[in-house]
């Protein structure tokens, strides 16, 4: 009888075009992961993601789950599928769960963060795991923008023109704009996301951070429903899944919020708009 097992996934983007398994020879975190589990089930194995990534995105704690009919431990599932991965990916829990468990439909909640690096210089170290802008940004004038996007809203400005969801309504959970030392950090969660949306968020941000637009440009982007009338799509380097939210009844295994470079902050309440 098939067993469902779920997984929770680090990865670097970088060297990947997504997550999602492509043609041959084209790198995809997806591919990588099912054959390493592969040899360690001792058969092939499909997995699915609470939420798939673009090229070049990372992620924290991306949340899997597959089926095999194979006894395995948990440690079987972490340090020996580990063995068989490239060093840009690394599975960090594993644990049994209920046969109606699925990592997208049941998933209450996803949650990304973007960072954003602020400094004269671009980095060496990280060049790729942040987003650098050599402009100094006003914070608080990007979370009082970022406040307008709460709620439920037809979010047609912020998704990729080539979008394929079937409607451009997301109900946004909440939206957090945090200074870390020189890290500006856009901490979102939402039932979903359209293509692109967070990157996009952070176009229209960072132009208000940056002086070159008001406030309100973020509520006129947003009323427009016209993604012609957005800000550029940012760079896809800052950008990491770090959390999906399930029921308990489910247990999935819980990480702490990522990426691990950050400084711990304590998590903030959170309240919809009336």
């Amino acid at each position: 009888m098939a067993k469902k097992v779920v997984l929770v996934v680090e990865y670097n983007g970088s060297e990947y075009k997504g997550w999602q398994a492509q043609k041959f020879g084209v790198p995809s975190v997806q591919e990588n992961l099912e054959k390493a589990l592969a040899v360690i089930a001792n058969h092939p194995v499909k997995v699915v993601c609470a939420g798939r990534t673009d090229s070049g995105v990372h992620a924290s704690a991306q949340v899997v789950h597959f089926e095999t009919k194979v006894e395995r431990n948990e440690r079987a599932w972490t340090i020996g599928v580990n063995t068989y991965l490239p060093t840009d990916i690394t599975v960090v829990a594993a644990r049994n769960v209920t046969d109606d468990f699925h990592a997208r439909f049941s998933a209450l909640s996803r949650r990304y963060r973007y960072v954003i690096y602020s400094s004269a210089f671009c980095p060496a170290i990280l060049a790729k795991g942040v987003t650098w802008t050599y402009k100094t940004l006003d914070v608080e004038a990007m979370k009082e923008a970022a406040k307008v996007f709460l709620g439920t809203h037809d979010f047609s400005s912020f998704r990729a023109i080539g979008c394929q969801a079937n409607t451009p309504i997301r109900t946004i959970l909440n939206f957090d704009v945090q200074q870390l030392g020189q890290y500006i950090v856009l901490d979102v969660r939402a039932n979903a996301f359209l293509h692109h949306m967070i990157r996009n968020f952070a176009g229209v941000l960072m132009s208000i951070g940056a002086g070159e637009k008001p406030v309100s440009w973020a509520k006129q982007t947003l009323e427009a429903k016209d993604r012609t009338k957005g800000g550029i799509t940012a760079p896809p380097t800052g950008l990491y899944f770090v959390d999906a939210q399930y029921p308990d009844v489910f247990n999935v295994p819980k990480r702490p919020l990522g990426p691990h470079f950050l400084p711990y902050v304590d998590e903030p309440s959170y309240e919809l708009p009336s």
